[in-house]
């Protein structure tokens, strides 16, 4: 499984917010611009909170794995798995929905004096942010599942074979 790479969220965002940027001046040129949803931060939050308990939860459970304690509930590899994947795929639509939101706001700091425009400038903004809260718990969950490094052994130093016996 490969890790999230922050340029390719950063590129999507970008891309989007371009995009959407660009829609939203021509969408007001012809008529009116949808509304940001309320919701949406509320959503993204919600996200980003399921993302964080479920790191906090793994990073517990592994720990106490780790320390051999006897009461210790062990990790399946398929659920945390499943876990990366989640976060994974939480963090690139985020970035995309951000990058929307965020040429949208741009675009409705032009017309920050109609109140209608600046509470949706509100939105598109804390939607913008309870995305990149996103974007960190799954880094953050990402980080808690990684396994670690085996360099110590030599068997898999380079992926040669280990050297026999010396001689």
């Amino acid at each position: 499984m490969k890790q999230l790479r922050i340029g390719v969220l950063a590129g999507l965002f970008v891309v989007a917010g371009v995009l959407s940027w660009a829609a939203a001046r021509l969408w007001d040129a012809f008529g009116t611009l949808p509304s940001v949803p309320l919701a949406a931060p509320i959503v993204l939050g919600a996200i980003a909170a399921v993302l964080l308990a479920t790191a906090l939860s793994l990073r517990s459970r592994l720990r106490a794995q780790r320390e051999r304690r006897p009461d210790a509930k062990g990790v399946d590899p398929l659920m945390a798995a499943r876990a990366v994947v989640f976060g994974q795929a939480s963090a690139l639509v985020t970035a995309l929905v951000c990058g929307l939101y965020g040429g949208v706001g741009v675009f409705l700091l032009g017309s920050l004096d109609i109140p209608v425009r600046r509470d949706q400038a509100i939105y598109a903004g804390s939607a913008v942010l309870a995305g990149f809260a996103v974007i960190a718990a799954a880094f953050f969950l990402e980080h808690v599942c990684k396994l670690p490094d085996d360099t110590d052994d030599p068997r898999h130093h380079n992926g040669a074979a280990p050297a026999g016996p010396p001689a």
